[in-house]
């Protein structure tokens, strides 16, 4: 008897800087190999021109959603200038997906932005959310058909982005963090776990919140669309002690931006690991043989934390939008995902209301400055470009295909 609601989207992720290639009008294309430590993403996995075979090794396997994002530096390399081929790119991957009978989950920022964006100001700029307002209308032409819009990727990782540009200008970097990789790829050192990446700061959440909204209106004028965001969320704990900096921690890093998501649709949760506070703030992942390849603490039960809280915090529907593990062994995959699932169907038993599950990442991608952390449930090579199902693939098919009944047998 299966445990989670029908209709419940099962699928995978992706973003388009990670696995297109050549974003040659993007921030990040900017100053990728600027920086010690920072990698280039040059052709990527060449996901551009073979989305439709990604498509359809997601449908085969019995997968029934697709979560893709569009690339604002490619849809308006000018400001104001926006590329009819471009958005036909785009249309055609939202028809393959519904020729194929998956449900396009289309995100129109995913952190990378045109460069004259990033050169006018960026999101710090008085106009970032007219701005982005603009490139929502004009993508709307393209999304008829398409149920489920996510309007900004993680505000809470892009403000403490910002943050980190801001010191890399000031010269306070000397080596390039990733938002999302704590080691360089490899096994995850000690000097690497301690790192230990910045609470984005109050003041940072208020653009990002201003083009949310400015998108919603825009989306609800135009398209009957779901509409929300997706947030980080860091499934945070701590010692009774430490109580009052916990409630901090959660409202600068998450709360900010959950309950500015009153009004939407519903809530994109994405979930990894969980951290620990105390009397100083985030407690950096002490070294562990179980560490993941980005250096977090393997914590499958984090998705069930997570979802809860963000559930509690806005009241609205959850999608699971992120949910994965960086890890080169396959097998420990699988197991981090039926655990996962099995704490997200406990949460749904217990009545939160989840809408779906993808899966992080449908592909091995560029994590945003390193090539080394496997998140995919897809191999792909970096020369030839072929792609390589891993056995995850179809194990996390097969509990599509029963709606989750057989999570245990498959487990």
């Amino acid at each position: 008897m299966t445990r989670f609601p029908t209709p419940f989207l099962w699928g995978a992720a992706t973003a388009p800087h990670q696995i297109e290639g050549n974003n040659l009008n993007s921030d990040w294309w900017a100053r990728e190999g600027l920086m010690p430590g920072m990698e280039p993403s040059g052709d990527a996995v060449d996901g551009y021109h073979r989305y439709a075979e990604d498509i359809g090794l997601l449908a085969d396997a019995g997968l029934t959603a697709y979560r893709f994002g569009l690339e604002w530096a490619r849809i308006e390399p000018r400001e104001g200038q926006f590329s009819n081929a471009e958005l036909a790119h785009y249309r055609r991957m939202i028809d393959a997906c519904l020729d194929a009978g998956v449900t396009p989950v289309v995100t129109l920022n995913h952190f990378s932005v045109p460069r004259w964006f990033a050169e006018a100001g960026g999101w710090s700029a008085p106009e970032s959310a007219e701005r982005f307002a603009a490139y929502v209308a004009r993508v709307t032409d393209i999304l008829d058909g398409v149920e489920w819009i996510v309007t900004i990727n993680e505000p809470n990782m892009m403000a403490m982005m910002v943050m980190l540009q801001e010191a890399a200008r000031a010269g306070q970097m000397s080596e390039w963090q990733s938002p999302t990789v704590g080691s360089d790829g490899a096994e995850p050192s000690r000097d690497a776990i301690a790192q230990n990446l910045p609470v984005p700061k109050p003041e940072y959440a208020a653009p990002f919140i201003a083009a949310h909204r400015a998108a919603r209106a825009v989306l609800r004028e135009r398209t009957t669309a779901k509409v929300g965001w997706s947030i980080a969320n860091g499934a945070f704990w701590a010692e009774p002690e430490h109580a009052a900096k916990l409630a901090q921690v959660r409202r600068d890093y998450e709360d900010l931006y959950l309950e500015a998501s009153a009004g939407d649709d519903f809530v994109g949760v994405q979930s990894y690991s969980t951290q620990e506070v105390d009397g100083n703030g985030l407690v950096p992942h002490p070294p562990h043989p179980d560490n993941t390849l980005v250096g977090t603490a393997y914590r499958p039960d984090a998705l069930g934390i997570a979802v809860r809280y963000a559930a509690e915090v806005t009241g609205l529907p959850v999608l699971v939008t992120e949910n994965g593990i960086a890890t080169a062994d396959d097998a420990r995959r699988i197991a981090y995902t039926t655990a996962a699932l099995e704490g997200l169907a406990d949460a749904i038993a217990d009545g939160v209301d989840v809408r779906g599950y993808l899966h992080w990442s449908l592909l091995d991608n560029y994590e945003w400055g390193h090539w080394g952390p496997t998140f995919g449930l897809i191999a792909a090579d970096r020369t030839t470009f072929v792609r390589t199902p891993k056995p995850s693939l179809a194990w996390l098919g097969g509990i599509a295909s029963s709606n989750g009944a057989d999570l245990a047998e498959r487990s």
